[in-house]
C-alpha cells in the first residue's frame, strides 16, 4: 500500500471514529436527526462536486444506478447502526461491526474481484481482525450490553441486569447485523467508483440526495420532531454531515489506489479510538483488555503496511 493511500485510510478512521461517537449520543432519536445529517451532507459537499472531477467520465445511468443502490445500502445500514447504539454499548457494537464487515468484504474482494494480498497482507488483516473481535467479545456474558449515550450526548446510567448465559449480547448480535451492510455496501461502492469511474465526491453526494428522499419517507408522523431535534442538536448534525462523507469519501479514493481487500480492514484502526473513548469516557468497563485488543489492530496495521 502506497503511503498517500495509507495516509488517506488513517485519516478516514479518525473521522470514523468521531462521527460514530456523535451519532451514538443521539441513537435514540434514529430518523429525524439521520434525516438532517443526510440534509446537512449535501449541503456541505455538494458545492465540491464542480472542484472535484464533477460527474468524470461516468454516464449518467450508470451514476443514477450506483447511487441509487448505495443510498439504499447506506440507509439499511444507518438504521441498523443506530438500532444496536440504542441497546448496546458503543465499543462492543462498533467493533463487532467493524470485524464483521471487512472479514467479508475480503472473502468477496478475493473470491469475487479476484484481488491477491500478500502473506504479509493476509497476516495483517488475521491480526486486526482477532483484535476487532477480541474487543467486541469482551462484554459477552455479562448480561446486557449496557447503556449508550442518551439523546443529548450524555452517557446513561447502567442499570442492573439479570444473567442471561444463553442469550447473544445484542450490542453482538447489532454488530453483526452491521457488518454484514459494511461489506455489502463497500464493495458495491468499490465496484461502482472503479467500474464506472464515478467521482468520489460526486457519489457521496449522489448516496446522501438519495438518503434524504429515503428517510423522507420513513419520517411519517416523526416529521413534527424534526424542528425540535435541529434546535437541540444542530452542532452535532453538522459536525455529522461532514464527517460521515468525508470519512467515507478518503476510502473510496483509497480504493483507487489500493485493494479493497487491503483498505477495508486497514481503516479499522478507528477501532482502537471508539475502544478508548468508551473505555475512558463511557466507562464500559475492563480498559486494559479493551488496549490490549485494541493493541492487535494497530499490530495488524504495521503488518499492512509492509
Amino acid at each position: 500500500m502506497s503511503p498517500t493511500a495509507l495516509a488517506l485510510v488513517l485519516a478516514a478512521a479518525v473521522c470514523h471514529a468521531a462521527w460514530n461517537i456523535l451519532a451514538h449520543g443521539v441513537s435514540r432519536i434514529g430518523v429525524p436527526f439521520l434525516w438532517w445529517g443526510a440534509v446537512a451532507a449535501t449541503l456541505v459537499w455538494l458545492p465540491l462536486v464542480p472542484a472535484t472531477g464533477g460527474l468524470g467520465n461516468a454516464r449518467p445511468e450508470e451514476v443514477a444506478l450506483g447511487v441509487g443502490v448505495s443510498a439504499l445500502l447506506h440507509c439499511g445500514y444507518m438504521l441498523v447502526l443506530q438500532r444496536g447504539y440504542a441497546g448496546g454499548r458503543l465499543s462492543t457494537v462498533y467493533a463487532t461491526a467493524r470485524g464483521t464487515g471487512p472479514t467479508l468484504t475480503v472473502i468477496v474482494a478475493v473470491t469475487l474481484l479476484g484481488e491477491r494480498p500478500s502473506s504479509a497482507a493476509f497476516a495483517g488483516i488475521a491480526v486486526i481482525l482477532a483484535g476487532i473481535v477480541a474487543i467486541g467479545m469482551l462484554d459477552r456474558g455479562r448480561g446486557s450490553a449496557g447503556a449508550p449515550g442518551t439523546a443529548d450526548g450524555t452517557a446513561a446510567a447502567e442499570a442492573p441486569q439479570p444473567r442471561r448465559r444463553l442469550r447473544l449480547d445484542p450490542g453482538i448480535a447489532w454488530g453483526l447485523a452491521t457488518g454484514v451492510a459494511i461489506a455489502i455496501y463497500t464493495v458495491w461502492d468499490a465496484h461502482a467508483v472503479r467500474e464506472w469511474a464515478v467521482p468520489p465526491v460526486a457519489y457521496m453526494v449522489g448516496c446522501t440526495l438519495g438518503e434524504i428522499v429515503l428517510y423522507a419517507a420513513m419520517l411519517g408522523r416523526r416529521r413534527r420532531e424534526l424542528l425540535p431535534v435541529a434546535r437541540r442538536h444542530w452542532p452535532r448534525i453538522l459536525l455529522f454531515g461532514a464527517l460521515s462523507p468525508l470519512s467515507y469519501i478518503l476510502v473510496l479514493v483509497a480504493v483507487t489506489m489500493a485493494p479493497v481487500a487491503l483498505v477495508a480492514p486497514m481503516r479499522e484502526v478507528s477501532v482502537v479510538l471508539v475502544s478508548l473513548f468508551g473505555a475512558i469516557v463511557l466507562r464500559e468497563g475492563r480498559p486494559g483488555w479493551r488496549l490490549a485488543a485494541s493493541a492487535l489492530v494497530v499490530g495488524g496495521i504495521a503488518l499492512l503496511a509492509i
